[in-house]
């Protein structure tokens, strides 16, 4: 793999006793070490504190207040949390009370009350807010290399570009210090930093997490995203902030997105034409794309190249159209008044976004919509689109060298996102000869981050690859969770005679049921053998002295959902059941009544395997 650190910097080796960040990982620790809070974050604190890694960080949360918000913190239990004590970083064009914003421009610099939605809700869910990262100012560009807080180099050679605009969100996560990171993303600065420190940069449906709280780029199509270390873990962190904001203007109501079942076809991806491909000259990246493009059709996806006009030009109306007003906006007080308080690259990129006039945008917006029309009708043909997330990836002299030219050739697939409302995951596709990190991005129309997610996980599955720079390997429960919250639709967990294959599946089935994935719960259940039930079927209690039991995880409309409730035996019900990737869903569980006599089964782990060992002989 190659890793390089940065000047010594190791950001393969956790600190003594850390646990790896993944969500599912993390949360199994602090199951079994609940008083370990400290010794888990304190440590990931200091290395935030003395800089690692090289540029990351404009600021970094005081001892003293992370102390106090531990103290808050350990009077809760693990279980009730979703995100109970996971460290994350924000990208410091996002509002954090206490703590200055800069959008990386200290001209602009100001210190907040309140925190924005999105922090404030996933601080409600436990998580740890460690510090403010690095970004390219104002959000303009796609490098990491402008700010005035330093460049962010690439972890895995730090010749190399970091990515951005949310560099050091995306270099914390891969560094391993923290577990997620907030970026913003309009036009691919959630995604490009991703692919190039070799984790997963998740882009959700435009308005579903609120951008109150962000100094806005083009806020008309600004979105708040998600780094992490896998999909499943970047799905979860996405719908624990998904809200809707009424204080918002853009913000959206999440609704239902794709109804077809996956499984009922062969997966259908539709890639650009080769002629419409550009690595401009890596040969490496190409390569890595067009092998995971075979691995694919070799394990049954239908790969059909298409057109991917539409999507160049939409992209190219962000920055060569009135989109470029928008960005103009946040600056032109200082373009006006202090233009120096600005980069000269930041300051030539913004200073001719006053040249359009009101019938230019009118004009661009009706192409615009010509575009999304045309590019709609691509989403009955197809699952999904996968581009490489960048073509290739490029040193920081080449960017110093020719800085507008090369940004604008990495966004050339990214651009076009959020002009065309789509949502977008990026994930790791592996690495080249040279053992730089190369993603690919997986694309689809608004609300269907849930299905695009179950696919990139499956992806970065495939892939396997190690956990950003940490050489930590994917959890063994590497599941596809939904990645939002969509009205109309529950989430059920089965763990008996409703999974796949046994005798109540059809009732699931039969009221517009979709298996989703397959996980176990978190290791707190003891699970029963009810044989006096006919057909016979488990029930599962809540118990300390538990462990993880194997769950399907369905989606049910929810008037299908109140069916099935209403038909459900006695001593069975429904409750909230805790997922060991730190997501609750509605599950089946037993009065404890009704356990009586039972036969504890836990031992199996599964219903499954305890009928395959009472179907044994002797």
């Amino acid at each position: 793999m190659n890793v390089q650190s940065q000047r010594g910097v190791s950001s393969r080796r956790d600190p003594d006793g850390s646990p790896p960040l993944d969500l599912i990982r993390l949360r199994q620790h602090y199951l079994s070490a609940p008083d370990t809070l400290a010794d888990v974050l304190l440590p990931l604190r200091q290395r935030a504190a003395e800089g690692l890694p090289l540029n990351a960080w404009i600021s970094v949360i005081s001892e003293e207040a992370l102390r106090t918000r531990l103290d808050s913190l350990g009077q809760q239990k693990p279980e009730d949390l979703p995100l109970y004590g996971v460290p994350f970083a924000v990208k410091d064009n996002i509002d954090v009370a206490g703590m200055p914003t800069t959008a990386a421009c200290p001209a602009l610099r100001y210190t907040p009350d309140k925190s924005a939605p999105v922090v404030a809700r996933l601080e409600q869910a436990g998580a740890v807010m460690l510090g403010k990262t690095n970004m390219d100012q104002l959000a303009t560009g796609l490098v990491g290399t402008r700010s005035p807080y330093g460049v962010c180099r690439n972890l895995f050679d730090a010749e190399y570009i970091a990515g951005g605009s949310s560099s050091g969100s995306a270099q914390v996560v891969a560094a391993g210090l923290v577990s997620f990171a907030l970026g913003t993303d309009t036009a691919g600065s959630g995604r490009i930093p991703a692919a190039f420190n070799n984790i997963v940069g998740l882009k959700p449906t435009r308005g579903l997490l609120s951008t109150r709280g962000v100094v806005p780029a083009c806020r008309s199509l600004d979105c708040v995203s998600v780094f992490a270390l896998t999909v499943p873990d970047s799905a979860a962190v996405a719908r624990l902030a998904t809200a809707h904001d009424r204080d918002d203007p853009y913000s959206r109501r999440a609704r239902t997105a794709w109804t077809s079942s996956p499984g009922h076809h062969a997966l259908r991806l539709g890639v650009p034409r080769d002629d419409q491909l550009r690595f401009y000259g890596d040969r490496g990246a190409e390569a890595v794309f067009r092998q995971l493009l075979d691995r694919l059709q070799q394990d049954g996806a239908v790969v059909e190249p298409i057109d991917f006009s539409p999507f160049m030009e939409a992209g190219k109306l962000l920055y060569e159209g009135p989109w470029l007003t928008e960005r103009w906006m946040t600056a032109r007080a200082l373009l006006a008044e202090s233009p120096d308080a600005l980069l000269p690259v930041t300051r030539t990129i913004l200073a001719g976004g006053d040249r359009y006039s009101a019938a230019d945008l009118f004009t661009a917006a009706y192409r615009l919509r010509a575009l999304r029309q045309q590019t709609a009708a691509l989403w009955q043909q197809i699952d999904a689109l996968l581009t490489p997330t960048a073509g290739t990836l490029f040193t920081v002299a080449e960017v110093e060298t020719d800085p507008v030219a090369l940004n604008r050739q990495l966004g050339y697939y990214s651009q076009c996102a959020n002009l065309l409302d789509l949502t977008a995951v990026a994930v790791p596709a592996g690495f080249t000869d040279v053992g730089l990190p190369f993603g690919v991005t997986a694309y689809g129309p608004a609300f269907g981050d849930a299905r695009l997610s179950a696919l990139a996980a499956d992806i970065q599955r495939r892939v396997g690859a190690p956990l950003g720079a940490t050489g930590h390997p994917l959890p063994a429960e590497n599941d596809c969770v939904h990645g939002t919250v969509t009205d109309g639709l529950v989430q059920v967990g089965v763990i008996g005679a409703h999974m796949r294959g046994l005798p109540l599946n059809h009732e699931l089935a039969n009221r517009g049921g979709r298996f989703c994935y397959t996980t176990r719960t978190a290791p707190e259940y003891r699970l029963y053998a009810l044989n006096h039930l006919s057909p016979s079927r488990p029930g599962m209690v809540r118990d300390p002295s538990g462990a993880p039991i194997e769950i399907e995880v369905w989606e049910l409309p929810v008037e299908g959902f109140g069916e099935l409730v209403a038909g459900i035996d006695a001593p069975l019900g429904i409750g909230t059941v805790q997922l060991q990737n730190a997501q609750r869903v509605k599950g089946f569980l037993c009065e404890s009544e009704g356990i009586g006599a039972a036969e504890d089964i836990t031992h199996f782990g599964a219903w499954r395997a305890y009928l395959a060992n009472r179907s044994l002989p002797g």
